[in-house]
């Protein structure tokens, strides 16, 4: 499976979009745009998974500085998740911590 990176989209492009995109290079299982919690937004990137890794080769050679949405993609290979600990400075719920009272 190689799970492809793709940026610079359009924040009116949907999934069924990216997908129609990608279709002509292959086999697709599976196709996401990020979006923030908040609003339900696209971020303006997403993830095209193919099982293929040529297809995925090549849809990766031909998508890249493609035109979709008036916006040309960003695609790559996707690189793993990293994983990510509590930020400095806050974050995390609070649980653990001391209470500080204010300052004011």
């Amino acid at each position: 499976m190689t799970n492809i990176y793709v940026g610079n989209l359009s924040f009116r492009t949907s999934e069924m979009d990216l997908e129609a995109a990608f279709a002509p290079y292959g086999a697709i299982e599976k196709v996401t745009i990020v979006k923030e919690r908040e609003t339900g937004r696209s971020r303006g990137f997403g993830f095209v998974e193919m099982p293929n890794a040529d297809e995925a080769q090549r849809a990766i050679a031909t998508m890249n500085g493609k035109d979709v949405g008036g916006r040309a993609l960003q695609v790559n290979e996707a690189r793993p998740r990293e994983e990510r600990g509590p930020r400095p400075g806050g974050g995390g719920g609070g649980y653990g911590r001391e209470r500080r009272e204010p300052r004011w």
